[in-house]
């Protein structure tokens, strides 16, 4: 297997990340959607409060290159009620093309699940969108369990301040 280091993300890389966020939107079809901005990012990555944290893998293209970021997980941690812990988030997982199949996202998750574990968490969770059969497998071959009698509720934009104006 390649030598994958995994290391945090700091402030300087708000490009980076915002790189990975639209590739992964670019695989997801949804691109349309980011909003982002390196501003914002800078913001709520890094500014006063954290919102959510980001870690990179870096691997080897070839065995004389130098090690460059392979894929980005950013994550937060959120509660549950029922297990009385706290629990870890994955928002973004995304490994480059040029990188899947080398074990990336496996060391990416198994990272986390590690933090998870030292922080006390209960649970490690994400959701995976419905089409990707290769990333459902993947995680299933991890022992990680679709909970398909959860649906997912969102209120964004107009909603959003429709709602907040109630």
């Amino acid at each position: 297997m390649d030598t994958i280091d995994i290391r945090p993300a700091t402030e300087k890389d708000v490009p980076l990340i915002l790189n990975f966020i639209r590739h992964l939107a670019a695989y997801e079809k949804l691109s349309h959607e980011v909003v982002a901005t390196e501003e914002t990012l800078k913001e709520t990555l890094f500014g006063k409060h954290r919102y959510a944290e980001v870690v990179f893998a870096y691997a080897r293209r070839t065995e004389k290159s130098e090690p460059e970021p392979a894929g980005m997980a950013l994550y937060f941690f959120n509660f549950s009620t029922f297990v009385g812990r706290p629990g870890l988030y994955l928002e973004d997982l995304y490994v480059h093309e040029a990188f899947r199949g080398r074990g990336i996202g496996k060391r990416l998750l198994t990272q986390l699940a590690a933090l998870a574990k030292e922080r006390k968490c209960g649970r490690f969770e994400w959701v995976v969108i419905d089409w990707n059969e290769p990333s459902r497998k993947f995680y299933e071959s991890l022992g990680a369990e679709p909970h398909k009698e959860w649906i997912i509720y969102r209120v964004d934009g107009k909603a959003l301040d429709n709602l907040a104006a109630m």
